[in-house]
């Protein structure tokens, strides 16, 4: 793997568990922004944090580290 590769390795299939942000609670702080390991987050057009499901892994460091409890973890269906 070539260092800098990262955006061609999509790591979807890897997760148990996904992130689901509830945009009510949000208050646009961008700690799961700061914190994700992936670099899965990404802005919407209004400011808010979306995911980039392709690149999550699902690890819940986002959900961990939001302070108003707007990312809640949800199984994947199989």
């Amino acid at each position: 793997m070539e260092p800098g590769s990262s955006l061609n390795n999509i790591t979807a299939g890897w997760r148990i568990f996904m992130p689901e942000i509830d945009r009510s609670k949000c208050t646009k702080c961008r700690l799961c922004w700061i914190f994700c390991p992936e670099g899965a987050m990404e802005l919407d057009e209004e400011g808010f944090t979306k995911v980039n499901y392709m690149y999550c892994k699902g690890c819940g460091i986002c959900a961990n580290e939001c302070p108003s409890k707007a990312i809640t973890m949800k199984r994947v269906e199989v």
